[in-house]
């Protein structure tokens, strides 16, 4: 897999770093998480701090066009970003938040 960066600015408003990528690759198209680990290699971050807002590939071709967002703390990422993108690049905690939900629907028994 192979990433070149097409544009790159920081918006000092949501405290963010705004990446446009093109990533080519061979087989399939590049998980999330895949991706998420390159970036953060490449551009010295680390993993809880990047947000793929989306990947597209075009039929036929071996690369896609990828944006990202690179947050200041992890914290400003969870206060900006909506919830169901926070779930889709961070699939542990949807399974966390499934195992409560599983938790909290159990009929109590009473005594």
């Amino acid at each position: 897999m192979e990433i070149r960066v097409e544009s790159e600015r920081y918006n000092p408003l949501l405290k963010r770093k705004e990446v446009h990528l093109k990533v080519a690759f061979n087989g399939r198209t590049p998980s999330r998480a895949e991706i998420r680990e390159k970036v953060a290699s490449i551009m010295n971050s680390e993993p809880s701090r990047i947000v793929l807002d989306h990947i597209k590939t075009e039929f036929g071709k071996r690369e896609a066009k990828v944006y990202v967002k690179i947050y200041d703390s992890p914290e400003a990422l969870k206060t900006i970003e909506e919830r169901h993108i926070i779930e889709r690049n961070f699939p542990e905690l949807r399974e966390e938040k499934k195992e409560v939900e599983a938790k909290e629907e159990q009929p109590k028994q009473e005594g």
